[in-house]
């Protein structure tokens, strides 16, 4: 599968330079994913800020965090998704078992309730897209709002980064 966009070679207009050194200072380089996005400056940059808000700066765990990105991951078929996020995984503390649960259409019991709550989530704003008063009931009494929101974005901008990179074909 060959990209639908032509990636952006870092470094190839000089325009954008202020943009990719943000990036390389988020992130490190500039990936396959934010090389696509470079073709549109604007949509790069909002990108950038609202993945760098979710991803680095909130105040979810990094483990369930991770866990959140990886499951989106595996529901909408991203493996490059999944497969750059899996190193972040396993530093946030995220077990080698518990990665490979994640993989599995139903989840087992490894996870903890919140965990396993968390997943549902995932799962059900994934899948099915409106998320029932009793789910979200359960999950309240575990995370204040500003978390109950964080988790909510996190799951709704990996669904963004998955659908954009598979309708793409951004990947290795």
């Amino acid at each position: 599968m060959s990209n639908r966009i032509n990636p952006v070679v870092p470094g190839s207009k000089p325009e954008l330079a202020e943009i990719e050194k943000k990036i390389i200072e988020e992130r490190g380089r500039v990936s396959p994913l934010y090389q696509t996005l470079l073709n549109a400056p604007e949509i790069a940059q909002g990108w950038e800020a609202l993945l760098t808000a979710i991803r680095n700066r909130n105040s979810l765990s990094p483990a369930i965090r991770e866990m959140i990105i990886l499951r989106v991951a595996i529901l909408n078929r991203a493996d490059y998704e999944f497969d750059a996020h899996e190193p972040h995984a396993l530093k946030a503390g995220v077990s080698p078992e518990k990665i490979a649960a994640i993989r599995l259409i139903e989840i087992p019991d490894l996870f903890t309730e919140q965990e396993m709550l968390v997943l549902n989530l995932t799962d059900v704003m994934t899948k099915e897209i409106q998320v029932s008063d009793q789910l979200f009931d359960r999950i309240k009494p575990m995370f204040n709002d500003k978390e109950r929101l964080e988790l909510v974005a996190t799951i709704a901008a990996y669904n963004m980064v998955s659908r954009l990179l598979n309708a793409l074909h951004v990947g290795h």
